[in-house]
């Protein structure tokens, strides 16, 4: 590697737009393909700057020792004295939805009531009133809607899960969580640069799980080539005046989180709360919404990093 900026990538394509942008900026980097990798452990040279987008999501598109081996070679990078943005603490953070669960506890925000079990049947030794159906089925280790139902009853819970063994894969941990409901239209998903909101969008049409905001996954038209397409594509829409209190809640969880770039969605629901429930440190950027405030996001990340390696 000889620029003092790497980027790690798992996905083809969801990293292009950067690449052009770094490249627009003359920035220097090596694009480090973590589907395919080894590195020399003993070795203490390493990149000044990295930056990860490694996706949770990769084991649907085949891809899944990308994930562990992004974990090993961040700690490798960091232990010889890289800077990584996103780095490995911040991926760990976003490959447990129970560790983001416990983070909204601990700011005293609202969160969906959520049961993480590793077998259907220890559910129904729970509590009485512990689980309410219609609840959602969804993997600890989540991305791009993968594995995700919805459940209505725990028979009908353990239909789903004992005829698709691939449920339990790669995370054998499932959580059973609330079912929210929207008191308008969809949901608000906001992206942030460096602890500063970049921009945020509603999100609307959300009968699918798949909310890539990627125009690879949902193009403004025609097909998408996403490994989990969605009958009906999500709808994205600028949303620049979001309530500054939103704003204030969701930069205060941002900086919780200990990600660098990324993105968080929330739901205002019909019994008046604002409940945030995702969080991805690989955040798909959408052009048309940034070009449409005026910036292209891709090239606010660009400028980004070209600040962070002249700190």
């Amino acid at each position: 590697m000889a620029a003092e900026l790497a980027v790690l990538f798992e996905h083809p394509t969801w990293q292009k737009p950067l690449f052009d942008a770094l490249e627009a900026r003359d920035i220097p980097f090596d694009a480090i393909d973590l589907k395919k990798g080894a590195f020399d452990v003993t070795s203490a040279g390493v990149p000044r700057l990295v930056f990860n987008q490694a996706s949770p999501s990769a084991y649907v598109r085949g891809n899944g020792n990308a994930v562990s081996y992004a974990l090993s070679l961040m700690d490798h990078f960091e232990a010889n004295g890289a800077r990584v943005l996103n780095g490995a603490a911040a991926f760990r953070f976003e490959l447990s939805k129970t560790a983001q669960i416990r983070v909204l506890k601990n700011l005293e925000m609202h969160t969906p009531w959520t049961v993480a079990f590793n077998n259907v049947d220890a559910l129904a030794e729970l509590p009485e009133g512990s689980l309410q159906f219609p609840a959602i089925l969804k993997p600890n280790q989540g991305g791009s809607g993968a594995r995700m139902a919805e459940i209505e009853s725990l028979d009908h819970l353990r239909s789903i899960v004992e005829g698709d063994a691939t449920y339990w894969h790669p995370d054998p941990v499932l959580l059973l969580q609330e079912k929210l409901v929207a008191a308008d239209e969809g949901i608000v998903r906001m992206e942030f640069v460096g602890g500063e909101l970049l921009y945020a969008m509603r999100v609307t049409n959300t009968a699918g799980f798949n909310l890539c905001p990627s125009e690879d996954c949902n193009p403004t038209s025609g097909e998408g080539v996403c490994a989990l397409p969605v009958s009906t594509p999500p709808e994205f829409y600028p949303y620049p005046e979001i309530p500054a209190e939103a704003v204030a809640e969701g930069t205060r969880l941002f900086k919780a989180t200990g990600f660098d770039v990324g993105g968080l969605e929330y739901m205002d629901t019909h019994d008046g709360r604002r409940v945030f429930y995702d969080m991805n440190a690989n955040s798909n950027l959408r052009r048309p919404i940034g070009l449409a405030m005026g910036f292209d996001p891709f090239d606010r990340v660009a400028a980004y990093l070209q600040a962070q390696l002249s700190a």
